[in-house]
Formats: structure tokens, sequence, C-alpha cells
């Protein structure tokens, strides 16, 4: 049997997992000296590139003498924590990064409690030793005794808190178990490579288990997919081997739940070989293999040798906190900027994305054309919309909407979140009183290690705040810092409801009628709100143009042309601009409507506008449109 060790890396988001993927693989001879490569080659698709984090868990594997370690490089944003546990089964190890100055995040917890439940063996990088907060070493120190106080307050045992610890700086390619090499590497009196690293993932990072057994079964813990050989199941082999040509057997489930058998033969099989998908004539137990030939495979299926076999327990992850209703596109320029398309075909659009993703859920509405997709936060959220308008398709989206649950005794009980702040401690005072507003509890207040003439103090707060809270939040704490806050959150429990939560007190600046916008009509709207664009703009009857200065709705006609007469006066012509917008990106968008209304996605634009187009049949008082 092929020598093997299976590790996935987890970490905090921007706490530098794929860069020190992108050193293994280089240093591991995975690129040939004269192979141009670039940087962050596990961040594949476009929108990870953009945003510079990564968004789905993806494989490769490098040869360590002759030993293969096969990499999984798992999201850090707690949106895509569905990512991370569902590829644990396929690992039995693994690198647990956090950042050197700031520590474990919340997302530190979250996979480390999935890695431990799971008995893997941790290995503790402590990442980034370079930064100047760093620079006499207390603050390494602080970090590793916060880690290991997480590890004993998540349940390890023993073996686990006996973890090893190497300290690297990713971006430069080296690392070091010895506390004491860290200054003469990065004086460069000493070279450094990722060598340490290799040698403790062989060391600590035990083989695969293989059950004793020759018939072959693998559990799917991801999907891809070949205009070759279409549908590819990606898992690691249980037992036995397979090859092409091979009668196997799913067990699945049907989309009622009930158990499915499904024979197929292996058209063919591949494994990782470095960042591609190589093809094979056989792959042994233990390793993660690629098969074809069954095009209804989804995750969480067992292939089995023969239907006698018992198949794993389905993956399960933690169920979500947020509803958002999807819809065809019914606004009057439908049709003019992508693809329409009916009910039919987005049904279809979302049950490939919730088969894709098992952190997703997709429920039927009661309207024809609308249907629920269940989630964890709205940047995922934000992600399928972006990807659905990359490919094409117009459609709508509501409010995200937080999902309650009701106790024994009949309370109405709601997700309770823990936000960690990382802002200057100018802005802290500002900061909490958004965060109060919102129901939001301060559990921790503590002063971040500063380095002297080295940037501002900065200060770490801590809130338990109910999910609902969070919605629309985002933008006004990055206002609120400047821009120089970090913010991330997890879900902690469920606790009863909190009461009313102030969303947005403002109304909205609502076209009366079709037409283009015009800088003389949007000049006399000026005084009413802020504007959401310029002049040029098709507009249309119930379509938001901007956000009103009262809380009522206000019905305003953006395409009123200046009349032309003979008679001219002095002053008259003078020239006069519009004095600014406030650019509405998707995000900030879902922050910003009610449950009355609608955003408008197309390959070109995001708009928003009201589910009841016709001024004469809405209410434009808020009262009566938010219950």
């Amino acid at each position: 049997m092929l020598n093997l060790r299976n590790v996935c890396i987890i970490a905090h988001v921007d706490h530098g997992k794929t860069t020190l993927v992108d050193h293994l693989l280089r240093q591991s001879g995975t690129f040939q000296q004269h192979q141009a490569t670039e940087d962050r080659v596990m961040d594949s698709g476009d929108l990870e590139k953009e945003r510079g984090i990564t968004i789905l868990s993806k494989n490769t594997s490098v040869m360590v003498g002759d030993t293969k370690v096969n990499i999984v490089d798992t999201p850090g944003h707690a949106d895509f924590g569905g990512e991370v546990e569902r590829i644990m089964g396929m690992v039995d190890g693994a690198l647990l990064l956090v950042d050197a100055a700031e520590g474990p995040l919340p997302q530190t917890r979250f996979v480390l409690q999935k890695a431990l439940s799971k008995g893997h063996k941790i290995i503790l990088v402590i990442n980034k030793v370079d930064r100047p907060e760093c620079s006499d070493g207390r603050r390494i120190h602080e970090v590793v005794n916060a880690t290991f106080d997480l590890f004993l307050e998540l349940g390890a045992n023993e073996e686990q808190a006996d973890f090893p610890i190497i300290y690297a700086a990713a971006r430069h390619g080296w690392c070091t178990p010895n506390f004491d090499d860290i200054w003469p590497l990065l004086k460069k009196e000493k070279q450094g490579s990722l060598k340490p690293l290799f040698d403790t993932i062989i060391e600590r990072v035990p083989p695969p288990k293989v059950a004793d057994t020759s018939d072959f079964q693998l559990l799917v813990s991801n999907l891809s997919y070949s205009e070759f050989v279409g549908r590819l199941a990606i898992g690691r082999i249980i037992s036995g081997s397979v090859k092409k040509g091979q009668k196997l057997v799913r067990q699945g489930v049907n989309a009622d739940g009930t158990p499915l058998t499904q024979a197929f033969t292996v058209t063919q099989v591949f494994t990782y070989v470095g960042l591609k998908q190589t093809e094979v004539a056989e792959v042994g137990p233990g390793d993660i293999a690629v098969i074809a030939g069954n095009e209804g495979v989804e995750i969480g299926d067992s292939i089995s040798q023969n239907a006698t076999m018992t198949p794993f327990p389905r993956i399960i992850v933690e169920k979500p906190t947020l509803a958002m209703l999807f819809s065809v596109n019914t606004s009057p320029l439908s049709g003019q900027e992508g693809e329409a398309i009916q009910s039919r075909k987005l049904r279809e659009r979302l049950l490939k994305e919730v088969r894709h993703n098992v952190a997703l859920r997709f429920e039927e509405s009661d309207t024809s054309d609308q249907f629920r997709v269940l989630g964890r936060g709205e940047l995922q959220f934000a992600i399928l919309i972006e990807q659905m308008r990359r490919e094409g398709f117009e459609f709508m989206v509501g409010k995200p909407l937080v999902l309650y649950r009701t106790a024994e005794d009949g309370t109405r009980l709601e997700p309770m979140e823990r936000a960690v702040l990382d802002l200057p401690e100018e802005h802290a005072s500002d900061v909490t009183r958004i965060f109060q507003e919102r129901k939001g509890t301060l559990t921790k207040y503590e002063a971040m290690p500063h380095h002297e003439g080295i940037g501002r103090q900065r200060v770490r707060l801590e809130f338990d705040i109910p999910a609902r809270g969070l919605l629309g939040i985002r933008s006004r704490y990055l206002t609120a810092t400047r821009g120089d806050g970090l913010f991330s959150s997890y879900l902690i429990d469920y606790s009863p409801h909190k009461g009313d939560i102030p969303h947005r007190q403002n109304g909205a600046l609502i076209a009366d009628r079709t037409g283009e916008s015009i800088e003389y009509a949007l000049l006399t709207l000026e005084e009413r709100g802020v504007l959401f664009f310029g002049s040029g703009v098709k507009v249309y009857e119930g379509m938001i143009i901007g956000e009103n200065a009262k809380d009522n709705d206000m019905n305003v006609n953006p395409c009123k042309e200046k009349k032309l007469t003979n008679i001219r006066s002095a002053g008259a012509e003078f020239l006069v601009r519009l004095a600014g917008t406030r650019d509405m990106s998707l995000e900030r968008c879902l922050e910003w409507i009610d449950e009355d209304e609608w955003i408008e996605v197309t390959p070109q634009n995001v708009r928003m506008r009201k589910k009841i187009l016709s001024l004469n049949n809405r209410s434009v008082k808020r009262s009566d449109r938010i219950k």
C-alpha cells in the first residue's frame, strides 16, 4: 500500500492558509523550476481571486520522499463552515494556522472544534511571526497560551492537547519548531524552509485507517465536473481499491429522503498529483480518489462494492440560521439584460447549488415562481447570487430573514452570535453604541499588543448579539471605524427573542413612472434624501432610486425635463451638478432592503424595487408596509 498522509489546513480568514499551501507546493517540487506560477494557486475561482478569500475546499497533493501527502485547503469564513464540516472525514490530521498577532479568532474555534470531535491530531502553526507586533516574542507566547486554553475549552483529550508547535512566516517560505530560531531566520542569519513542517506532518499525523476487507467503499465528500466524463465523485477510500470498468453501487437518498441504490460502471479513475486530477489505472485504500461514471451522485452518498454493504452515515452540518427568497424576475425590464429564466430553470439551478453545498437547504414556497434557500450568512448568499449573475441569469431576491425555533414551553428562540471585533481604540465607543442598539451585550474588552511607533492602539471587543442584529451592521461598522476594523462572528446558541431591533429607519425614494433618469429632475430630489445613481439610467414605476430623509416612502418623478422657453434671465443657465450618489453594491443592497422590497439581479445591474410596483396599490407609511 502507498505510504500516505491525509491532512487539512484550517484557520480563520486571512491567517495565511492559501499562502502556506503555495510554498508547500513549490518546495515539494510539485512545480518545475521553469514553470510559471501565480500566488494563491488554490484560490482558482474568479470570486475567490477578487475577494481574496477561499470559498470552496480544494484538494492537492505533494510527495515528501516516498510519502504522498494529500492536502485539503478549507475556507476561513464562518459562512462557508459547511465546506469544513464535510471534508473532516477525508483527513486524519489538521494544520491549525493561527496569526501570531491576532491569535485565535471565531473561525479558529469553529474549525478546531470540528477537527477535535473527529479525533484528529492537530499541528499548531503560529504564522506571520514576522509581524512588527511580535518583535519581542511576548505576543507569540500569549497566542500559544490562548490557543492551548482554547484546546482545553473545546474538550481536547490529553493526546490532542500535547500538540507540536511550528513557528512560520509562510510568505517567506520558512518555518521552525524552535522559538529561538525565529530571529536569526528573520535577520537571514540562517536559511529556512518548510522541511520541519513536512517532517512534523509525517511524524505526527497517522496513516489513514483502512477497514479489514478487500471490498471497495468510499464516502463522497466533494463533487467536481468534467466536460468529457461528467460528474465526478471525490472522497477517501475506506477499504479496497477502485479501477476503471469496475462495477459499483451508489447508496444514496431520494429527494424525499428514502434510501436509494443505483448500480453503475466506473468510466474513469483519477487521483491528485499536485494541483491536477491525473487519470490512473487504480487507486488504493486510504487515498483520495476521483471517480467518474454516475451522474446522480451527491455529497454524503456511499459508493460500495455491492448493495449488501452498510452505507456510511450521511454528512451532517449545523443547521442554517438565515433564509432568503429567490424569485423569477417580474420587472418591466425583465429579459433586456440577461436570461429571464422561468421558475423551472431557477428551481433547477438552486437545487444544483444545494447538492454541491451541504450547508445550504432548499424549500418550496407558497408561490410557484418563488423558492426559499436556507444558509449560514449574508456572505454565503451574496456569493451564490454573484455566481448566478455571472452565469447570465436574471432573478430577484428578498431580504435575508432569521430562522426561529420554538422551545418546549412555546417560547420563541432566536440564534445568538458572538461577534469579535478588532478596531482602533478611538472608535470603540461609537462601535459599542451601534452594537448595543442591535441588542448586543459587550462580554469582553481587551487591549491588543501595541508595537511602539507602529500604527494606533487597537482593542478587541466581543459582543453576544442576535443573528438578526448582524443583518446590515457590517457597513455601519466599517463606516464607524473608517474601514480599519476587522469583523467576524460565529453561532453560539439559541435564546429567547430579544425584542424589536431597528433596521432601516428611513423610507425609500421610488420612481412613479417608466423612463430615463434626467439630471435636472434628480437635482430637485437631492434635498429629499440620498440618490443611488445619476442621470441616464432606465427606471420604472416602483423602482427604488434613493433613500428618503424621512421614515416614510416617497413617490417621485426622476424623469422630469426642464421646460424650454424663449425667455432667458441673467444667471439662469449656470452649471449645476449632482452633489454625489451612494454606490449600492449587492452586499449593501442585502443590508438595506426591507421585507416589502426585492433586489433585481441581472448580469449588468443590481436594482432595488418594491414588491408591489403600482403606487396606487401600496402605502408609503412605514407602519403599513413593515409589520
